[in-house]
């Protein structure tokens, strides 16, 4: 693995801050399965609406009618 600075001066510090972040990702990268589908999207999932608020009745209630799919 090359890793080049091309712009700005960085401290050692921050090298290894910066190196140790892109290992880290190569090394969940790897450990994923190829056939494993990616995991579904929290804000897409409709059970999380409806756990928290029930729509009622009133002049603004078709707003909180829609389930995501």
């Amino acid at each position: 693995m090359n890793i080049k600075v091309v712009r700005g001066n960085p401290t050692p510090e921050e090298l290894a801050a910066a190196l140790a972040v892109v290992r880290a990702r190569a090394a969940a990268a790897a450990a994923t399965p190829s056939g494993a589908k990616p995991p579904r999207d929290a804000w897409s999932d409709p059970s999380r609406i409806a756990a928290h608020r029930v729509p009622r009745p009133g002049p603004t209630s078709w707003t909180r009618t829609y389930w995501p799919g």
